[in-house]
């Protein structure tokens, strides 16, 4: 007689798996064939209780004074989770991304300021025409 098997004929014994599989994680693959891509520099984001819209459009004039009408291209309605979990891998390919280009400056006077000394190899300003030659060794 087997382990599982049970005298008088009774129904065998289930034993418990030794090793179970843990839930194999989904894969989503996106066909992205079919996609047109629109370059955008302007997104509104309102909501309503259930869900997020963002409408995305071109300011062709993003620092112009005064009123400034941009047509809304594309909206993206979704629900609160998925806005949360856009926020999320949002925020973190920021971080990646200035990890290995450094800090994303958002205020314009600061990125136009006047151009920082080139230093050289012990940190002291580089002389004219070796600032270059540095840059491409880094």
């Amino acid at each position: 007689m087997s382990e599982t098997e049970q005298p008088d004929g009774m129904q065998p014994r289930l034993q418990p798996q030794q090793n179970p599989q843990p839930p194999q994680a989904s894969q989503i693959v996106v066909d992205d064939t079919a996609t047109l891509p629109t370059y955008a520099n302007f997104c509104r984001v309102t909501a309503t209780p259930e869900e997020v819209l963002l409408d995305f459009g071109l300011n062709p004039q993003p620092f112009a004074a005064g009123r400034q009408d941009v047509k809304a291209n594309q909206r993206i309605v979704m629900n609160f989770f998925t806005a949360k979990r856009l926020l999320s891998a949002i925020a973190m390919t920021i971080r990646m991304h200035e990890q290995t280009f450094g800090a994303i400056e958002l205020d314009v006077s600061r990125r136009a300021g006047s151009p920082q000394p080139q230093l050289s190899h012990t940190g002291a300003p580089a002389p004219t025409g070796q600032a270059e030659a540095i840059k491409l060794h880094r």
